[in-house]
């Protein structure tokens, strides 16, 4: 058998989806997830105008050698475009082969390692008692892990905190901004930052959830690579007492360097990675174990294959996974995440955002959610199919995500 056809879709129910179809000689589909939040068409152009004619005529079942072949072959290796590329590829074959062998892709990775997937879902809120709310909401669910994002005193708005915590409606926040009336923007919105007034307040907001929901509850929090390396160690050492799970993006990653630093002064352990697209990122994050939790997701790690390398290299080291799981990764790569997440031994926990009711329309899952738990599912392949006619019903509109300025007006990190 061989590969007869690669199609991309660029779908928008509820938000941007860009998905590869593989067909293969016998008729076998395999699908892949190539989104990449507010560059999009930069991933369908590479996809179609460069990758697909290579995949035709293909041997389906050489995955490996498909992925050296994308990867080493095109000259200008790595990047976020490239590696969700062949991310989207790398998924489309595994889903092939898990389909033609009739189990679930977890089983040809190993097998499990586990029974179930602990998740950490989002809580956040403008204010302490709409954020608490939140928590509130989730722990009744079953979640035994929650990321806590709050509001800042003097700030309008921080990225990452929904205006709304009230239940039912705390799923579906969405960075990436639109138009005013729902159509294209043309342009990021612009946000304001203020670092002194955030390390003042976040640890107070720790002090009150421990008060309020007690030792066991897994408390975790992102800082969006915000701080500088001294003020990341400050805050790692401020919220020590409140016994984090892990502080994630502390500084911005690409200084590796940077987290000599955050680890001197502080025993709070670090998570990073989702910007990253290949083992090459982490090498110093990891050979000198800078951080304790890996943070990509297959999607923009050049797919299963490149997501495994880069977890089997941690789990040397004694780091463990975090793969990221927002609703920007669709459900088929949100599958890819859970499969590894079953198979590998080196599993931490998993992000859990769930998607809206009209993404779950386009795209059919067969992963369950159980009182804080996840599981893939034993459906063969990757276990999520996308219904190509709802797809058609919802086309592209440009989304971007907002841009951060400090109060004098400089962009900052975010």
């Amino acid at each position: 058998m061989s590969i007869s056809t690669a199609e991309v879709i660029v779908t928008s129910p509820g938000r941007n989806f860009v998905t590869l179809k593989v067909v293969t000689s016998d008729g076998v589909v395999g699908w892949g997830d190539a989104t990449l939040n507010g560059r999009e068409l930069a991933v369908a152009s590479y996809l179609r105008d460069h990758l697909a004619s290579t995949l035709i005529g293909r041997d389906e079942d050489r995955i490996e050698d498909t992925w050296q072949y994308l990867y080493r072959g095109a000259y200008w290796r790595r990047g976020p475009v490239t590696m969700a590329a062949i991310a989207a590829v790398d998924m489309a074959l595994w889903d092939i082969k898990a389909k033609k062998a009739g189990v679930p892709l977890y089983q040809l990775l190993g097998g499990a390692s586990r029974d179930k997937l602990r998740v950490y879902a989002h809580a956040s809120g403008n204010d302490y008692p709409a954020l608490a709310r939140a928590i509130r909401g989730y722990v009744d669910e079953g979640y035994t892990a929650v990321r806590i994002q709050t509001g800042v005193p003097g700030l309008e708005r921080v990225y990452g905190v929904s205006d709304t915590a009230e239940p039912g409606q705390r799923y579906d926040y969405e960075p990436a901004h639109r138009g005013a009336d729902g159509g294209a923007a043309t342009r990021p919105e612009e946000e304001d930052w203020d670092t002194p007034a955030y390390l003042r307040h976040v640890p107070a907001i720790f002090e009150k959830v421990r008060e309020e929901f007690g030792p066991e509850l897994r408390l975790l929090h992102d800082a969006h690579h915000r701080m500088s390396p001294i003020e990341a160690a400050r805050l790692a050492k401020s919220l020590e007492p409140y016994d984090l799970f892990w502080l994630e993006d502390v500084t911005p990653g690409e200084d590796q360097e940077a987290f000599r630093l955050v680890r001197q002064h502080s025993t709070t352990p670090l998570a990073t990675g989702e910007v990253f697209n290949s083992v090459h990122d982490y090498r110093t994050l990891i050979t000198e174990r800078l951080i304790d939790y890996v943070r990509s997701a297959p999607t923009h790690t050049g797919g299963v294959t490149g997501m495994k390398k880069l977890l089997d290299f941690a789990a040397i080291y004694g780091i463990r996974s975090g793969i990221h799981g927002p609703t920007d990764v669709s459900p088929v790569g949100m599958a890819a995440a859970l499969h590894l997440d079953l198979a590998i031994h080196n599993f931490g926990i998993q992000e859990y955002m769930p998607h809206s009711e009209l993404t779950l329309e386009a795209f059919r899952t067969s992963y369950t959610f159980d009182r804080g738990f996840l599981h893939p599912g034993e459906t063969p392949g990757l276990g999520v199919e996308l219904d190509e006619e709802v797809a058609a019903r919802h086309p592209y509109t440009a989304a971007y995500l907002p841009v951060n300025r400090l109060l004098d007006g400089t962009v900052h990190d975010w």
